[in-house]
């Protein structure tokens, strides 16, 4: 008898107070993939404690965050994003490399999952035309990249400033620069950062509608913006790791609630449709 896969318990990352929260609230939607090929007991572990902790983050922000699962069964249709008044993406494995026009095999490949990357490229393109607030992060911002036409590079050499070599911790700190007028330089008030990274696929050709907003020690990609759009920011590294500099995590998250409150989100979208109708 096969083993069942490995998947990330949605009661373990799911915040329990939810309904502390009023009616004011912003309503995020939180895409991440519960389990994907090849998911170990470490990628797993990694994978909740991620997952729980961006969730207790929008929390503490003010934000009623709902988890959007894009390996689910059912998968929520596109549209019904439109409900949200921002959207979170957060990482997981490898992005296939069909999908911005890599052929070869792929060292290191983990986790790739061809229908959740569909799905999710559907799902960002969406949020795009809408223009609502998107915060992604690492595998969300290679989606990001991807979605608007840009490519990856699917096996970093050298590697050794953004994961841990073979027998050592994956995650470790990196220093990265911010550009200036970036974003997220704006958000957390420095031009340089201490990140968490894990990882070993990055944007490579940054895709003619986006902008680079951070960059590591060895110029490759770490953060990348959408500067036609109100509020859209991809950044490579991890803040949602409980590892990292909480003060950071907060300023990102706070922000990005922040700036889908102040979108009017959903009713401002529905009152749109009503019009149309």
């Amino acid at each position: 008898m096969n083993a069942q896969p490995l998947r990330v318990d949605p009661a373990a990352v799911l915040p329990r107070d939810n309904g502390t929260l009023g009616p004011e609230a912003p309503r995020i939607a939180v895409v991440v993939s519960l389990t994907f090929p090849g998911m170990t007991e470490q990628t797993l572990e990694l994978m909740e404690r991620f997952t729980r902790v961006a969730f207790e983050t929008l929390h503490a922000a003010g934000a009623r965050a709902e988890l959007v699962d894009s390996a689910a069964e059912e998968l929520l249709p596109e549209a019904e994003l439109a409900r949200y008044d921002g959207v979170l993406f957060l990482g997981g494995g490898d992005v296939d490399g069909s999908l911005y026009g890599h052929t070869d095999p792929v060292p290191n490949s983990y986790g790739v999952d061809l229908r959740a990357d569909e799905y999710c490229l559907e799902l960002i393109r969406g949020v795009l035309e809408r223009d609502q607030p998107l915060l992604a992060i690492c595998r969300g911002s290679q989606l990001l990249n991807v979605a608007c036409g840009g490519t990856l590079v699917p096996d970093l050499d050298p590697w050794h400033l953004h994961r841990g070599g073979p027998g050592e911790p994956m995650f470790l700190d990196e220093e990265v620069d911010l550009l200036p007028g970036s974003k997220v330089a704006a958000v957390l008030g420095r031009d340089s950062v201490t990140v968490r990274s894990g990882h070993h696929q990055a944007v490579g050709t940054v895709a003619p509608e986006l902008a680079v907003a951070a960059v590591a020690r060895d110029g490759v990609v770490e953060g990348t913006e959408h500067p036609a759009r109100t509020w859209v920011v991809g950044v490579q590294w991890h803040p949602e790791d409980s590892d990292g500099d909480a003060g950071h995590r907060s300023l990102l998250f706070e922000e990005f609630v922040r700036q889908s409150r102040a979108s009017g989100g959903a009713e401002v979208r529905d009152l749109a449709e009503a019009g149309r109708a």
